[in-house]
């Protein structure tokens, strides 16, 4: 999976501060512009770059070859990003670190095609690291995906990104290019979507309040009634579109291809004022942190929920992320007095913070029957931390959103690291990789389904297609033992057809397994196509047939 910088992460990049000692086996090493932590490590372990956001300790040595490293960058662009927009041309001035282990000097260009007049230019800093490369590098971080900018409206197009990192020894030359997207919508699906958008007054009342509450049943889950195996997807996007006909034409799409379940980011934090008309739902600002609740904020979200009621459409609505997109746990740091998200599972002021937030969502919809769960995070690791930080964060976190939600299922988000069984040695299934232990935290009482994501061109294991098989069946195993449901949350092969139907073979056809939601959904909106992060799968497109129409019929066939 590429690695996915926003404009955000740009605009309030600054240089790093580097600390005197070393972080221990399998602790953070870097961690971006907020980052003040160690950045090298104990004996016998090295510091890993998986992107810009975050470096980590794992066994091994550096190779001889530190003078330059190259780097894939993909941008997304949105018209009122953040208070940092873009024009023809941005120049971009990189700051760094002057760590030994992350020194690198140079410039960024930004090249953007864009033709709304709204758009202005400006200069903002960023801060680029680079880490000696590994002589036999383990798995990668599974990155946050390619996304817009912290606080998103609508997407434009970003064509092209050339980077230019220069070190003392050498000059590399990184380029990337984001996907061009269309200038508008068929007429068909714009008409699907007026349809669409008239029915949700209409239904979501009575969808409401005659549809069950999703619940788990043995391995499998239970919606409207129905027992079984059901498919999904992702779309972090959605909630941040500000054209209703947009948020309806995706769920009428999504309906009509059999597709049940949509997991949609529920958090968007700023740490600035955005611009008149950017949609973000969590501002830390000012001296207090405000949640937005307003036409630019949770009422984006109310209409999601209101159109996955019509549609009857599942969501699965998170509150943090673990990565620096639309602001994460990073963004708590400053109001918390904190420096990296370590500290913020056990922070009293960002907990209480955080669990404010959740509230604010949880009890917008105490009736709606679109909700298929609650999750703590997107992807949450305590990297370095001692086994109990997440399990007791897990514990009263889920505790609480019962306490004011007793009627949905809660889960975690992660990524499905720290398993035993079926473990083949590799990075993914040590506990260091997240800072968990996967059967621990899915036997927590108030955890009703457990997560776990499959991303192995990302984390660096081979071969992809029976590693992931593995993974798939190996989870599956230790979810039957715990007799809760197992859901493949997100997973991605790069678009291959091969690759992706094989892994959903797999875990239709595993005990202990309720359900699978590729990583993500696309649609072409009314402002062109929905983010490509080079795992996006289009509606009507070939892919999309053998991904979703074939793994429909497959399922629908048992």
């Amino acid at each position: 999976m590429k690695t996915s910088f926003t404009l955000a992460a740009l605009a309030v990049a600054s240089p790093l501060v580097s600390a005197q000692t070393a972080a221990a086996a399998y602790g953070q090493c870097g961690g971006g512009t907020t980052y003040a932590g160690a950045t090298t490590c104990v004996s016998g372990f090295y510091c890993h770059l998986y992107n810009d956001f975050y470096s980590q300790c794992i066994p091994g040595a550096a190779s001889s070859s530190t003078s330059s490293c190259t780097t894939h960058i993909t941008i997304s662009s949105t018209a009122k990003a953040s208070s940092v927009t873009t024009a023809n041309a941005t120049s971009v001035t990189a700051a760094s670190s002057s760590s030994s282990s992350a020194a690198v000097y140079g410039s960024i260009t930004l090249t953007y095609s864009g033709s709304s007049a709204e758009d202005t230019s400006t200069a903002v800093q960023v801060a680029s690291t680079s880490t000696p490369a590994a002589s036999s590098s383990p798995a990668k971080a599974s990155s946050s995906k390619a996304s817009s900018s912290s606080a998103v409206s609508t997407p434009k197009s970003l064509s092209s990104v050339e980077t230019t990192l220069q070190t003392k020894a050498a000059t590399t030359s990184v380029k990337a290019t984001a996907t061009s997207v269309k200038a508008a919508t068929t007429s068909a699906s714009a008409t699907t979507a007026k349809v669409a958008s008239s029915s949700v007054a209409t239904s979501a009342a009575s969808a409401a309040s005659t549809g069950s509450y999703p619940s788990a049943s043995g391995s499998k889950f239970v919606i409207d009634g129905e027992t079984g195996y059901f498919p999904g997807t992702n779309s972090y996007w959605i909630g941040f579109l500000t054209d209703d006909s947009d948020v309806d034409l995706v769920m009428q799409h999504l309906k009509e291809s059999g597709l049940k379940i949509l997991r949609v980011w529920g958090f968007n934090d700023v740490t600035s004022t955005p611009s008149s008309g950017t949609v973000y739902f969590q501002s830390f600002a000012g001296s207090e942190p405000t949640i937005n609740t307003g036409a630019d904020g949770l009422a984006r979200l109310d209409y999601v929920v209101k159109s996955a009621e019509a549609h009857g459409i599942k969501l699965i609505i998170n509150f943090v992320n673990n990565w620096t997109d639309y602001g994460g746990m990073a963004a708590y740091f400053t109001y918390a007095g904190i420096t990296d998200n370590t500290q913020w599972y056990n922070n009293t002021k960002a907990q209480t913070q955080y669990q404010k937030y959740i509230n604010a969502v949880v009890t917008r919809y105490p009736s709606s029957s679109a909700i298929f769960g609650w999750e703590l995070a997107n992807e949450p690791r305590c990297t370095g931390c001692d086994l109990s930080i997440m399990t007791t964060w897990i514990t009263d976190t889920a505790k609480y959103i019962k306490s004011i939600d007793p009627n949905r299922m809660v889960t975690t988000g992660e990524e499905g690291f720290g398993l035993t069984t079926g473990d083949d040695g590799t990075y993914p299934y040590t506990t260091g990789a997240g800072g968990y232990n996967f059967a621990t935290n899915c036997a927590i009482a108030d955890i009703d389904f457990c997560t776990y994501h499959l991303y192995p061109e990302s984390w660096e294991v081979t071969p992809t297609q029976g590693w992931g098989n593995d993974w798939i069946t190996n989870h599956a195993k230790a979810y039957a033992a715990a007799g809760k449901p197992c859901l493949l949350e997100e997973f991605g092969a790069s678009d291959n057809c091969t690759v992706e139907s094989s892994w959903q073979s797999t875990a239709l056809s595993a005990t202990g397994i309720g359900g699978d939601l590729f990583w993500q959904y696309g649609d072409t909106l009314s402002t062109g196509n929905s983010s490509q992060d080079g795992n996006t799968v289009y509606y009507g497109t070939d892919l999309y047939t053998c991904i979703v129409t074939n793994h429909v019929t497959a399922i629908d066939a048992q």
